[in-house]
């Protein structure tokens, strides 16, 4: 099993996230090879709470321009929505 801080980047603290959190439902981005199993273990590991769901979703990086005319690319994430079961939360704060 692969250490949790290396599944988990970081949580996204955004205004969709924000209003994800009153429905006990937080967005994380996560590793890119992680799977739905390891985000569940390293979330309750971390956070000390019990997952209930997890979803993923995979972006891919959009293309920039640089000064001249050549288009450098911006890497490829994925986000993780975890819903926590009845009674447990994140402290955002």
């Amino acid at each position: 099993m692969r250490d949790s801080r290396a599944v988990i980047k970081r949580i996204q603290v955004t205004e969709k996230g924000t209003h994800l959190a009153e429905n006990r439902k937080y967005l994380f981005t996560v590793a890119p090879d992680s799977n739905k199993i390891e985000i569940k273990r390293a979330v309750e590991q971390l956070f000390d709470v019990k997952v209930e769901k997890v979803n993923t979703m995979n972006y891919t990086g959009k293309k920039k321009r640089q000064r001249t005319m050549k288009y450098g690319k911006r890497p490829d994430w994925k986000r993780a929505v975890v819903t926590l079961a009845e009674d447990h939360k994140i402290d955002l704060a």
